[in-house]
């Protein structure tokens, strides 16, 4: 499976640390060798990197993990390929323009008669049922709200009754951005963790590397960080339960539906499949 990472923060923030232990996991600790990509938030408008090319073998992710790019909103993606060649228009994260702002969208999963998901004017560049099914979320949110919405957390609450729509279709973990609201949704495998102070230091599982960040912060620093799979092994991270959908604000979590749900163990994955398909018993 491919695996995300995104993150949320009160103030402008680097992700060196974390995407250095991500990159790892593109060809080196983990299978995902079908390319890579990162978008950072910078006011309005955002820088993303791609690179079709194993990220841990990358010279663009090496740029990336060397000059420290500060954002609130981040998301990055890496990609075991499964549908669509390996190229830059099938590689995440997707960004399109809807109400006046540049919206990103990283999926993990794979889903079943995507091209029978309507896009309307939204069109995929490339073959992924990523990008199928991103447009195809667009056209639902512009159908529901023809102006830019006014309560925020009720359209991801929407966003999030969509997703339930699509996991129909397979495993649909996900990540989505407009640069001030980061939302992230789970089929399977997804984590979160709230760094504030008091903070302390962090060991990557990936990497030998550690950090402190009670000297990388300041004490009113808030970031939230989302990813497939814990990226440290010393923290203690917050495993979403399926169907659950989390919304970070300057990396406050600051609506999800974890307590309305039951968690479910899941089966390991299959050989030749994105995901386990049934629950243990």
């Amino acid at each position: 499976m491919c695996e995300l990472l995104g993150m949320s923060a009160n103030v402008p923030t680097d992700i060196c640390f974390s995407f250095t232990g991500l990159i790892q996991r593109g060809g080196n600790t983990g299978p995902h060798r079908d390319g890579w990509g990162i978008t950072f938030y910078e006011g309005k408008g955002f820088r993303t990197f791609k690179d079709p090319n194993p990220s841990f073998q990358s010279k663009i992710a090496e740029l990336v993990q060397s000059y420290p790019i500060k954002s609130r909103a981040v998301v990055s993606h890496i990609r075991q390929a499964n549908r669509g060649g390996v190229n830059l228009e099938n590689t995440h994260p997707f960004t399109r323009e809807l109400w006046g702002k540049y919206w990103t969208f990283a999926h993990n999963g794979q889903l079943a008669d995507h091209q029978q998901l309507e896009t309307g004017r939204y069109r995929p560049v490339g073959e992924t049922d990523s990008e199928q099914a991103f447009c195809w979320l667009l056209k639902q949110l512009e159908a529901r709200y023809p102006e830019p919405p006014q309560d925020m957390v009720g359209m991801f609450r929407f966003v999030a009754q969509c997703c339930d729509q699509l996991k129909e279709r397979g495993v649909f973990n996900m990540l989505l951005s407009d640069g001030e609201y980061v939302m992230t949704y789970c089929t399977n495998h997804l984590y979160w963790i709230t760094r504030r102070a008091p903070f302390g230091k962090a060991s990557l599982l990936d990497e030998d590397v550690e950090i402190n960040f009670q000297e990388e912060t300041t004490p009113n620093d808030v970031v939230s960080v989302i990813a497939t799979q814990p990226l440290t092994g010393n923290e203690m991270w917050q495993r979403m339960k399926p169907s659950e959908y989390a919304i970070f604000h300057y990396g406050e979590c600051i609506d999800n539906n974890a307590l309305a749900l039951v968690d479910v163990p899941f089966a390991a994955a299959k050989p030749g499949c994105q995901a386990p398909l049934e629950s243990l018993n």
